[in-house]
């Protein structure tokens, strides 16, 4: 079966892809444009944590993971669209270089006892888990 002209497979790999690359580009660009906001809300957040003194160090770590898997699954997306078979493998690298930094955030949320924040990354994860799934077929 087709839609739009993709087996179904392949449109679930689409928007998946495209889900993450929109995701991760805003907000890893979100750090880029308002680094020193951000930077002062993670020192906060982190205060009472283990990872207070490292905060400075991974603050660019998580940006460059975030903006890196967008940038990448947007690449990919891009790619499949026009129908060149490099698109599935760049997308299945933004995706899971996706799943590394929602892996970050996550043991960060965990560290800084933000239990619900922790929580609302589970959505997140399991969409990038099914999409690096499904480019497994």
């Amino acid at each position: 079966m087709e839609i739009f002209g993709f087996s179904v497979l392949t449109l679930a790999k689409l928007l998946v892809t495209a889900f993450n690359g929109i995701l991760f580009t805003q907000s890893g660009l979100d750090k880029v444009f308002h680094y020193q906001g951000n930077l002062d809300y993670f020192k906060e957040h982190f205060k009472k944590s283990p990872l207070a003194p490292t905060v400075g160090l991974l603050m660019p770590v998580i940006t460059f993971l975030e903006t890196s898997a967008g940038l990448i699954s947007l690449s990919g997306t891009l790619l499949i669209l026009l129908g060149s078979s490099w698109g599935l493998t760049i997308s299945a690298y933004g995706l899971s270089i996706g799943g590394i930094s929602i892996t970050c955030l996550f043991f960060g949320q965990r560290m800084a006892q933000d239990y619900a924040g922790a929580a609302g990354l589970v959505p997140y994860f399991l969409m990038t888990l099914l999409g690096i799934v499904l480019h497994a077929f």
